[in-house]
Formats: C-alpha cells, structure tokens, sequence
C-alpha cells in the first residue's frame, strides 16, 4: 500500500506492514470500523458496518446521518478497525498489554447515487458480515433504497499493526511468584434466537453456525 508520513508506524514499527494482504485480512475478519473526522474543528469518531471491495469500503446508514452527509462532501477521514485477540498479563504492571491486530485507513468517500450501484454495496456489506443472508431476503425497494445513504470509501493509504505472543518482562522480574501468560479472548456468538413471530416450520440457516465458528 502507498504510505506517507500520515501512514507512517511511529511506536514499535516492527509490529506494523503496509502489505495490502496484512491488511486485507484483518479488514476481512472484522465487521465493526470507527469513522474519525472533523466538522468545524470538532472531532468525531462513530461505530460503523462495513464491506469491502479491494481497496474500497462500503458505508451504509439514514440519509439524515451527519457522519455520511459531511463524509460524501469530501472531508478527509481515518477508518479504523481493532481485534483484540487476548489480553497480556505480565509480571510488572508496566509491561501489562494487549494482543491485537489493527488497520488505520486514510481516504475520502463519495456517495453512491445510482439504485444499481448502491444495492450492490449494500449486498457487499450484507455479505461481510454473513455471507448468504442477502439472498434469503427481500431486497430494498426504491423508496428504501432513497431513505438509505451508501458511501464508497477509497482507501489512499493504510497501515495494520499487530501484536501476538506471551509478554516481555524485565529480566529481573522473571523469578517473580506472579502468573504471567495470555488470556485469549475472541467473538462468540451464541444460540441463535428466533423471532417469537418466526414460523416453527423456519429453520436457522447454515450460515449462522459458519458464523458462530468462524
């Protein structure tokens, strides 16, 4: 990926890449971004769905959203997506950490108009997040598709950064009778729960235990 001084890994760079594949994969295996920008001076960061395409996500939300409406005028924006994969318990309180893996995307959005082109997006982030669910259901209809805004956001430059493995103590902290190791932590998705109007005759689809497994 392009870098510049805006993408540059400042703090412990050995733990970033620029590699599109790095950063692909962790874009593929999260759902949930936060969409920094500024309007007047004023910072905002909002929780966002996603899809992507390449080197192109995919936001969706009310045509009344502030977020989409300043983000399709062309504002610079920072797309940023975290995993937390364990927690890192150390000897020291100092050296206690996470393991993660996180992207840190630059770029601006534009605002998809066409019906055509914004069912598309929708069904990309529909499908990010369970592949299959957009064909079981109804599709949006014109006057849906007028009340939803879909933005296109190009990526110009990115950056992932990750950290795994037990933690790094002082050498003298090492015979300290302290438990030290990694907690694991990761998204479970639990049984699912049917609509209580749902007919019993509707199974749950296959996907959702793909998703439960992944």
């Amino acid at each position: 990926m392009r870098r510049t001084e805006r993408s540059r890994l400042h703090r412990l760079p050995r733990r970033g890449s620029h590699d599109a594949g790095t950063i692909h994969a962790i874009l593929d295996a999260a759902f949930l971004a936060h969409v920094g920008f500024a309007v007047d001076g004023q910072p905002f960061v909002i929780p966002t769905l996603y899809g992507r395409d390449g080197d192109r996500l995919y936001l969706h939300g009310s045509a009344a959203s502030r977020m989409l409406t300043r983000l399709a005028g062309g504002v610079a924006a920072c797309v940023t997506v975290t995993l937390v994969d364990g927690l890192v318990l150390a000897r020291s309180a100092f050296h206690h950490s996470m393991n993660y893996r996180s992207v840190v995307a630059f770029g601006t959005a534009r605002a998809i108009a066409d019906p055509e082109g914004k069912t598309r997006a929708l069904r990309i982030i529909s499908d990010h997040l369970l592949q299959g669910r957009w064909d079981d259901v109804r599709p949006p209809t014109a006057r849906e598709l007028k009340a939803t805004s879909v933005l296109e956001f190009v990526v110009d430059e990115a950056s992932a950064k990750v950290r795994e493995g037990p933690p790094l103590d002082d050498e003298t902290d090492y015979d300290r009778a302290v438990w030290a190791g990694v907690l694991p932590l990761r998204l479970q998705a639990g049984d699912p729960v049917p609509d209580p109007r749902l007919a019993d005759s509707v199974a749950p689809p296959g996907y959702l235990e793909r998703f439960a497994s992944r």
